[in-house]
């Protein structure tokens, strides 16, 4: 797909309620404060940085602008279940672990919320998995969700098991934040974080008034972009931070979803873009 040209004035996109702004510079303001209606010159330069927003290079030459109290960064299933050598051999996911060590620090300094967005089952949710579910989870002989695990990792992905605790650091990253207030743990019990009625992270997105969504996490074409999708159907802005993201599927897998994040259901960052986030 070309790249996106730029625009030639300041464009609006949405509702009154809920626009973005998208500037010749090859900026995109997210933060839905300042609509070209407030302008007293619709064609003149876009609104200087406020406190408590923030800048980050996405692809395509572009700039986009988030009101950080109301983004939030989901980092879906890094769990053990699908990292731990003894239970998984995912290298592409090993590597998302220290770019989040280093991206999630950042995020929580500029007040971006973070959230843990983790399989973990309950008795009466394991009695209403779907056929295809179950099934997908039953490969290679396996005894599916709520089985045994060996070595102590207990049942699978139901809450409270070792296997559904996140990997390594990154466990203990979670309670640090947890601690201070920033840091989030929302279970799910689909492919997507979003994909009922009122499910525990989009009620706590709309209590918490979040609307631009940073995203990482495994597996790239599977968790990740389901629940991306139902944020875009939702309306959130979604951004993918590509190298907090990973998969176990074959060549296109990732790729694929890259290529719609930044072409079609919102932007596409990395972790030093995140780095070099311009702030207030």
């Amino acid at each position: 797909m070309a790249s996106r040209p730029f625009v030639s004035t300041p464009t609006q996109y949405g509702s009154d309620s809920s626009f973005w702004v998208e500037y010749p510079t090859g900026l995109v303001d997210l933060s839905r404060t300042c609509s070209l209606s407030d302008h007293a010159e619709h064609s003149g330069p876009a609104p200087l940085l406020k406190a408590g927003q923030a800048e980050i290079p996405v692809e395509g030459h572009r700039t986009i602008r988030i009101d950080t109290n109301s983004t939030a960064m989901v980092i879906i299933d890094m769990q053990n279940f699908f990292l731990h050598p003894e239970l998984r051999d995912h290298p592409p996911g090993l590597k998302c672990v220290g770019a989040l060590q280093e991206a999630v620090p950042v995020l929580r300094s500029l007040g971006v919320k973070i959230i843990w967005l983790n399989w973990g089952l309950t008795e009466h949710e394991l009695k209403t998995i779907p056929p295809a579910l179950a099934r997908g989870f039953r490969k290679n002989g396996g005894g599916g969700l709520g089985s045994f695990l060996p070595n102590n990792f207990g049942r699978l992905l139901m809450r409270g098991a070792r296997n559904a605790e996140l990997y390594g650091p990154l466990q203990s990253e979670f309670l640090k934040g947890q601690d201070a207030g920033t840091d989030f743990w929302i279970h799910k019990n689909r492919m997507s974080g979003l994909w009922g009625y009122q499910t525990a992270l989009d009620l706590f997105l709309q209590e918490n008034g979040i609307t631009t969504l940073l995203f990482g996490g495994v597996n790239a074409d599977q968790c990740v972009l389901g629940t991306l999708i139902d944020a875009y159907f939702r309306g959130y802005d979604c951004v993918v931070v590509k190298d907090t993201t990973a998969t176990t599927s074959p060549e296109g897998g990732l790729s694929n979803l890259l290529h719609n994040a930044a072409n079609t259901y919102g932007f596409v960052t990395d972790t030093a873009s995140l780095l070099a986030a311009k702030r207030q």
